[in-house]
């Protein structure tokens, strides 16, 4: 799978909380995000190991009970289970990996 980036085609997750599906194969999904500053994406879990990069912007990001301030080129991986949230700071674009394959990030592609 191959695609070529452009600034259409992101989807509502929640108020502020934008996403793309800009690939995937058997065992992971790569997905785009665009945060608006001001909002935040509630504490959550999930089965996913996440491993993520910030391509722009700042955050706060907190995994288990780590909070961590968030600048452009940071890098982080979630394992399965462990609860995290963030809250977005500046305009954001978050590149991110997710294993096994998120479904329900999948349906949003089409």
């Amino acid at each position: 799978m191959f695609t070529r980036f452009n600034h259409e085609g992101f989807k509502k997750l929640i108020p502020g909380i934008y996403m793309k599906v800009v690939g995937h194969g058997k065992n992971t999904i790569t997905v785009l995000f665009k945060l608006e500053a001001g909002h935040s994406l509630p504490r959550h879990n999930h089965i996913y190991e996440q491993t993520g990069t910030l391509i722009s912007g700042k955050m706060a990001l907190t995994i288990g009970e780590t909070r961590y301030d968030v600048s452009k080129g940071d890098a982080w991986t979630i394992p399965p289970d462990i609860p995290h949230q963030a809250e977005v700071l500046e305009d954001c674009m978050v590149l991110e990996v997710f294993s096994p394959v998120r479904e329900d990030y999948l349906k949003l592609a089409n």
